[in-house]
């Protein structure tokens, strides 16, 4: 087989074609700090890079959740361990009503502060986060507690909604945010109330306060239990959020390995077909050196 001058320049040209892609390739990659650059450098890794980076975005998806739910939560939590409070107060005024040594006008004053205090717990009631009414259970965009709570005596619901607020956490999983607020701020609670505040600014004899701290024991029971309620919610708002946690950090790990580029192995390749490049160079100079001229010497 006779080779020819054009055949010798082909195939220097084809391999100086093939040593040049692969220092474009491997200067790509140091530039872009990623060893999958385009669907052809490695098909398998590409699509294994596409299914990687989907999970990430999924799990990214669900940090804002993260935060509303944790938001919620410790709101919920501060606004009952402040009902607490303020109803340990009204027990304590309870019992100096109690008292036999206390006049009518002590009595008054022992009436005004449990308004005061009633009146907050209304405020509590309708503590809004976000924008939205934390104690009204789906109906967040309206006051749990509305119009003048001292004329109210039992004989009307206020009517608080009590269907629990879920936010996904994680694909298909759920965890509810809210407290019961018909439990922890009840008809009977606001009743009860109105009807100690009577008492005291009637004059009852002291005697007549006794029942009211069965009552209100029992209120603080209520405020408690969902108190001790929310108080899970976070442990497990706490657990949910470590583990998707973890698993972002899984699939972030998983998806660099794939796709990141080994900077001192791709600095090595460079170097390799660098030198490979200019050397072909070289060769090819010399291999098509030769002109019409010297052909027709």
């Amino acid at each position: 087989m006779r080779v020819t001058q054009s055949m010798l320049a082909n195939n220097f040209l084809n391999n100086l074609n093939t040593s040049y892609s692969k220092l474009a390739k491997y200067q790509e990659q140091l530039s872009s700090g990623k060893k999958i650059n385009k669907l052809s450098d490695d098909p398998l890794s590409a699509m294994k890079g596409i299914s990687y980076r989907r999970t990430v975005a999924q799990v990214k998806q669900y940090e804002d959740n993260f935060a509303e739910a944790s938001t919620w939560i410790e709101s919920t939590n501060d606004a009952l361990d402040e009902a607490n409070q303020v109803l340990q107060r009204i027990r304590e005024l309870t019992v100096e009503g109690a008292t036999d040594t206390k006049t009518p006008t002590d009595r008054q004053s022992i009436a005004d502060e449990v308004e005061q205090l009633r009146d907050q717990l209304v405020n509590i009631a309708n503590t809004k986060v976000n924008d939205k009414y934390i104690f009204n259970g789906t109906r967040t965009t309206e006051k749990p507690i509305s119009g003048d709570i001292s004329t109210f005596d039992g004989s009307t619901s206020l009517g608080m909604n009590t269907n629990p607020v879920k936010i996904e956490l994680s694909n298909g999983i759920y965890l509810q945010v809210n407290a019961n607020g018909a439990n922890a701020f009840s008809d009977d609670l606001f009743k009860d109330l109105n009807h100690l505040i009577s008492d005291l600014k009637s004059g009852t004899s002291a005697s007549g306060f006794d029942s009211y701290l069965g009552k209100i024991d029992g209120h603080i029971d209520n405020v408690l239990s969902e108190l001790s309620q929310a108080g899970a919610r976070s442990n497990r708002l706490d657990l949910m959020k470590d583990r998707v946690t973890q698993q972002e950090t899984t699939a972030t790990k998983i998806m660099a390995g794939n796709e990141d580029v080994d900077i001192d192995k791709a600095y090595t390749d460079f170097s390799v077909a660098s030198g490979a490049y200019i050397a072909a160079l070289k060769v090819g100079a010399q291999v098509i050196q030769p002109t019409l001229l010297d052909f027709l010497k």
